[in-house]
């Protein structure tokens, strides 16, 4: 063999030697090595729900009903589990705080019925996870006997996710300066007479989404993901059916709830009074509420020990 040709094969083979242990995940099975991650992840998170939105009349799950100004800050802490090379288990612990407004639309109904609320959201869930991966590193060159392992795993990968969630939350709204919980405040008569019966604070979501991911180094990895979940509440923004008898509300519970249940501008007199046969005027629609986060992530892969061998004694 040329020397030139030998110095040629010694640098490739330390390139792509250097290259697999950067990306970590380098050989077929090495992910066996780091099954267990931690991340954080940060972002922006928003809702689709009664309040607020575009300026026509809303559509259900549709993003063009969304208030991009109300957008607020989400955080995660999870744990991701990989149970083979392109699947995994995780747990994600989420905190956000979704917010909605009418007076920040242009429809007509919705503005002249001025309501608004602010909740807090306290989310657990545990999803599966797939990963493709969508570029790979090594022999690419086909050059015979440089390794003996080829080299099949990636440093990027997209992943699709699903699955289920529970989440407290706890809609508020303010009046003179001051923040009150809506539910206790029965705005639509939850609970009183005549009222549907009281909604809890407590729901189960079914989160899921897609994300990019990128390994740095052998053990961190960065990367960008879109969480939309679908829940099983439309009390998020405490607004769901008709409006109650404002004078058993105040009698039960007060001129507050009174003034929270019914903040309309008056500029459509009887949105808000008794339809003709005697029941409520809607003040919201029965459509279960959503809400959405896109988040940056950086993780940490916890590299497995070794287990000892042990020889048989005889």
């Amino acid at each position: 063999m040329k020397f030139g040709r030998f110095i040629y094969l010694a640098v490739l083979f330390c390139t792509i030697n250097t290259i697999s242990n950067a990306q970590g995940f380098m050989s077929s099975n090495s992910w066996r090595k780091y099954r267990h991650e931690i991340y954080l992840g940060g972002g922006a998170a928003n809702f689709l729900g009664d309040l607020g939105g575009r300026n026509q009349i809303g559509k259900d799950y549709s993003y063009a009903d969304l208030e991009m100004s109300l957008t607020k800050p989400s955080m995660t802490l999870g744990y991701r589990y990989r149970v083979s090379k392109n699947f995994g288990w995780r747990t994600d612990f989420n905190y956000m705080r979704l917010w909605g407004k009418d007076a920040l639309t242009e429809e007509t109904f919705r503005n002249n019925r001025n309501l608004s609320f602010r909740s807090p959201i306290y989310e657990l869930s545990t999803l599966a996870e797939l990963e493709i991966p969508i570029s790979k590193i090594g022999n690419r060159y086909h050059i015979k006997k440089t390794m003996k392992r080829r080299f099949k795993s990636s440093n990027q990968l997209v992943y699709g996710f699903v699955g289920v969630g529970a989440f407290y939350f706890n809609p508020q709204a303010e009046f003179g300066g001051k923040w009150y919980n809506l539910q206790s405040l029965s705005t639509e008569g939850q609970g009183l007479p005549g009222g549907p019966k009281k909604y809890k604070r407590i729901a189960v979501s079914i989160p899921f989404g897609i994300g990019y991911r990128l390994n740095i180094g052998r053990q961190w990895t960065i990367g960008l993901e879109y969480n939309f979940r679908k829940t099983f509440t439309d009390y998020i923004d405490d607004v769901h059916g008709t409006y109650y008898d404002p004078t058993l509300l105040l009698q039960y519970k007060g001129p507050v709830a009174v003034a929270l249940a019914d903040p309309s501008k008056g500029d459509i007199p009887t949105a808000t009074m008794p339809n003709a046969d005697g029941t409520g005027a809607q003040r919201g629609d029965k459509q279960f509420d959503s809400y959405m986060a896109v988040e940056l992530k950086l993780g940490y892969m916890i590299k497995s020990k070794k287990r000892k061998k042990t020889r048989a004694k005889f």
